[in-house]
């Protein structure tokens, strides 16, 4: 299952403050093509069929195709510099790490 990170969901709890969205909204990730990326957006409430997450105060929806693709990995928020070489943040993908067991 997709694990969010404590920074991912601080963002994901901005973005639907601000865009003043409705109790129960959250970010929806999309797998339109396969093999063509993800794309986000805010959502008011999930699709029909979506997988939805909910914990640290955040919905997040995943669009069937997107959950399967997403099984296995965290979303986070990391620093980019922009064109101008400003930081700016942005939703980043990364593989879930299990903690290395100990050696005997």
């Amino acid at each position: 299952m997709l694990a969010i990170t404590d920074l991912a969901a601080e963002a994901i709890k901005t973005l639907t403050t601000d865009a003043e969205l409705p109790d129960g909204s959250g970010l929806r990730i999309t797998a339109p093509e396969q093999g063509q990326g993800l794309e986000l957006s805010l959502a008011g409430r999930p699709a029909t069929d979506d997988v939805v997450l909910a914990g640290q105060g955040v919905s997040v929806f995943l669009e069937p195709a997107a959950a399967e693709v997403l099984d296995d990995k965290v979303l986070d928020v990391q620093p980019v510099a922009n064109a101008d070489g400003e930081q700016e943040l942005r939703f980043a993908i990364a593989p879930q790490t299990t903690p290395e067991m100990p050696q005997p």
